[in-house]
């Protein structure tokens, strides 16, 4: 059933979002099924507590030879989100008589468990989830435990804290502390029941057996490990919707410029063609992108610089490239690199028409808010020197 629950949550999530996006500051995205999860294995110290021995003089104290020993634990867990997961957890070993059968001290007895445990992480769940090298989780559980010296099974319930360090992304170093009630004849010594205890009434957790200790371990982490944050859909629907805006108008701007340039050849006398084409070699080709990217946005936009390639060929002129970002997104590390990126993209389309890569000049502006709407800026321009 946990498995099953996992399974559910981890694809009722989108998938990863590209890091350019805005991001939600307290969601996260759920990885695959198989990522997340995690094995353990510990040193257990135990600290037996009998239901027999109320009423009898014996020392409580947890490391009291007479009822301590040790055990051994191997886990086997998921965390389904940053702040709930759970693990399978077995131990077994050897546990201390604190009373025989009949009524003495009695070295230990071999016995094993093993307990499914819902697991919430409390230092994700109050500070939201961040990589973090101390981490503390609350679980509580329950499953079986077998008396192998008496072939007895008793139902049991744990609960306890789990403290885990992460050394690396893959390794972590684990402190447990937990506690563990059992039915009252879970190590073969018949107990008292809570309202036969020397004919006297007693409470219901007087009446069973009691555990108590620690486990000291280490463990490693499988799959995938951690979340990314969700993205701000709506804020990414808003960039989309400016970015395609930008370029709608820089599009209706271009065939209104193509449209006047048409007319002005068309009512050109024969005589003057030849002022008419040197009016042209003024005019920009602008090559618009999308953020934070250095691939075309529209292959519309090379009609115009095709134009230009035409001319450069014919007249034997050079054509100058000038790459750029928008000041208002990114900073000059990101920025400078992506206008050089942008203007060797238009470099690349030039020459696959025809012009000479000797013949082409480029340079990057970086980040510039020349233009508004500040997309716009996102442009490479295209001119004749």
């Amino acid at each position: 059933m946990l498995l099953a629950f996992c399974g559910l949550a981890t694809a009722s999530f989108a998938q990863q979002a590209e890091e350019s996006y805005p991001t939600l500051k307290r969601s996260v995205i759920t990885n695959r099924f198989w990522d997340n999860w995690f094995i353990s294995a510990g040193v257990d110290h135990l600290a037996f507590y009998n239901s027999a021995e109320h009423g009898k003089d014996l020392n409580k104290n947890p490391f009291w030879t007479g009822r301590r020993s040790w055990n051994f634990d191997l886990s086997v867990g998921k965390w389904c989100c940053p702040n709930v997961g759970f693990r399978v957890k077995g131990m077994g070993a050897w546990g201390t008589l604190v009373l025989s059968p009949e009524g003495g001290l009695n070295p230990t007895y071999s016995q094993w468990s093993v307990s499914v445990q819902p697991m919430v992480n409390l230092t994700n769940l109050i500070g939201g989830y961040k990589p973090r090298w101390w981490e503390i989780s609350l679980y509580a559980g329950a499953g079986v435990q077998r008396n192998c010296s008496s072939s007895n099974y008793s139902v049991l319930a744990d609960f306890g804290v789990l403290n885990t360090w992460n050394v690396t992304k893959r390794f972590h170093i684990n402190l447990d502390v937990f506690g563990r009630m059992l039915e009252c004849s879970s190590d073969f010594v018949k107990g008292y029941s809570y309202n036969d205890w020397e004919g006297t009434s007693h409470n219901y957790f007087q009446s069973r057996d009691w555990i108590v200790g620690f486990s000291a371990g280490v463990g490693v982490n499988l799959g995938k490990v951690g979340w990314d944050a969700a993205p701000d859909m709506d804020a990414v629907l808003a960039n989309h919707k400016s970015q395609i805006d930008a370029l709608n108008a820089a599009i209706a701007g271009l065939e209104g410029e193509n449209a006047d340039l048409k007319n002005k050849l068309k009512n050109q006398p024969t005589r003057e063609v030849v002022k008419t084409v040197t009016e042209f070699y003024t005019t920009k080709a602008s090559v618009f992108f999308n953020l934070n990217s250095s691939k075309i946005a529209s292959r519309k936009d090379l009609v115009n610089v095709q134009e230009v390639a035409e001319l450069a060929k014919a007249h034997n002129k050079r054509i100058l490239v000038v790459g750029s970002a928008d000041s208002k997104t990114g900073n000059a590390k990101i920025n400078d690199p992506l206008s050089e990126r942008r203007a060797k993209a238009v470099v690349e389309e030039l020459v696959k028409m025809g012009v000479s890569r000797d013949m082409i000049d480029w340079e990057a502006r970086g980040g510039i808010d020349d233009i508004a709407p500040y997309t716009y800026n996102r442009r490479a321009v295209v001119s004749l020197k």
